[in-house]
C-alpha cells in the first residue's frame, strides 16, 4: 500500500467559549512577553473540538517567543491525567503582545514537532489588538483556519467566527441595551441650536436698546433770553463740558445753516438816502437844513 494522501481541507473547529475568556485572561496577565498553554478536547472526522485549557507554567518567556520546556510539560501531564483523563491534546496557545496573528519560524518549529498530528491546531492571541485566530493543518501546510466555531454551553447555540474577538465580560446585557438607547435618542439638528441661541441674544440686544432709548433721560438744552423772556432750543452741537461750561458749534458752522424761511434780507449799512417824489413835494422823512 502507497502512502497516504494528507487531506487538503481545513478542519473544522469548535471552542468553548469559556476556554477563550481563559485563554484571553492568561494573556493579558503579562502584555510584554509571550505566554502558552495546550489545548484540551476531542478529535472527529472532521476537525477538533476544544473543551478546556492548561498553562504552560515554567516555560522559557524571552519577549519575542516561548518554549516549552520540560518542567512544562510534566506540570501539563499532570494536570491532564487528573482532571481530563479521557480528553486529548488538540493543540497549543500562545500571546503574541503587540506582535498580531501569525505563527513565526519559532512557532512553526514547535508545532511541527510537538503538535504534528493533521487535526493539531495552533491558536494565537494578540492581547493589544484583541486580535485572535487559529491556524492547522491543510495537507502539508500551516494555514489561519477560515472557520471557527465558538459553543456557549450556557447559552447552548453555535456561533460561526465574524472576524471580530468576542466581547469579555464586565458589562451585564441589560447595561449595553440602557447604554444603546442613550445613544440613539433622537434631538434637534445642532444647526437649529446654534441658530436659536443666536436669534435670542439678538433679541436681548434689540430689547436693550429699545429700554435704554425710552427709559433714560435725553439731555436737552435751552437759553433765556433775560430782555423778552422767552425760551430758546440751544442749536444742534450745543453740549455742556466735563467741567460746567457750554460748547457751542463754531460760527462757520452756524453761518452754514440754511436761513429760515419767513426771515426778512438785512438792509446794507452804506445805502444812498431814498430818492425824492415825483410830485415835486419833499419827503417828510428828509432831514431839513
Amino acid at each position: 500500500m502507497g502512502k497516504r494522501k494528507p487531506d487538503q481541507r481545513q478542519p473544522r473547529v469548535t471552542i468553548e467559549g469559556e476556554v477563550l475568556r481563559q485563554i484571553r485572561q492568561h494573556a493579558r496577565s503579562n502584555s510584554k512577553t509571550e505566554v502558552c498553554g495546550v489545548l484540551i478536547g476531542a478529535e472527529n472526522s472532521s476537525g477538533v473540538s476544544i473543551s478546556a485549557r492548561i498553562p504552560g507554567l515554567n516555560a522559557a518567556q524571552a519577549g519575542t517567543y516561548v518554549t516549552f520546556t520540560q518542567d512544562t510539560w510534566e506540570h501539563i501531564y499532570k494536570i491532564k491525567d487528573k482532571d481530563y483523563p479521557d480528553e486529548r491534546i488538540v493543540g497549543w496557545y500562545h500571546s503574541h503582545p503587540g506582535f498580531g496573528v501569525f505563527l513565526s519560524d519559532h512557532d512553526t518549529f514547535i508545532h511541527k514537532n510537538f503538535f504534528s498530528s493533521e487535526l493539531q491546531v495552533a491558536w494565537v492571541y494578540d492581547p493589544h489588538s484583541d486580535e485572535e485566530g487559529c491556524f492547522g493543518w491543510t495537507g502539508e501546510r500551516l494555514e489561519r483556519v477560515s472557520e471557527i466555531h465558538v459553543k456557549d454551553d450556557k447559552g447552548g447555540e453555535e456561533a460561526g467566527e465574524t472576524g471580530k474577538p468576542e466581547p469579555v465580560g464586565g458589562i451585564e446585557s441589560d447595561d449595553e441595551i440602557e447604554e444603546g438607547n442613550d445613544e440613539t435618542e433622537i434631538g434637534p439638528p445642532i444647526w437649529l441650536k446654534w441658530m436659536l441661541t443666536v436669534m435670542s441674544h439678538v433679541l436681548l440686544l434689540g430689547l436693550g436698546f429699545v429700554a435704554a432709548w425710552l427709559f433714560f433721560p435725553r439731555q436737552m438744552i435751552f437759553f433765556v433770553d433775560p430782555l423778552n423772556r422767552t425760551v430758546i432750543v440751544a442749536p444742534p452741537g450745543t453740549r455742556i463740558n466735563s467741567y460746567g461750561s457750554l460748547s457751542e458749534p463754531s460760527l462757520r458752522e452756524r453761518d452754514l445753516q440754511p436761513p429760515e424761511r419767513n426771515a426778512q434780507p438785512a438792509a446794507p449799512q452804506n445805502a444812498p438816502p431814498p430818492a425824492p417824489k415825483a410830485d415835486g413835494r419833499k419827503d417828510q422823512n428828509a432831514p431839513r437844513k
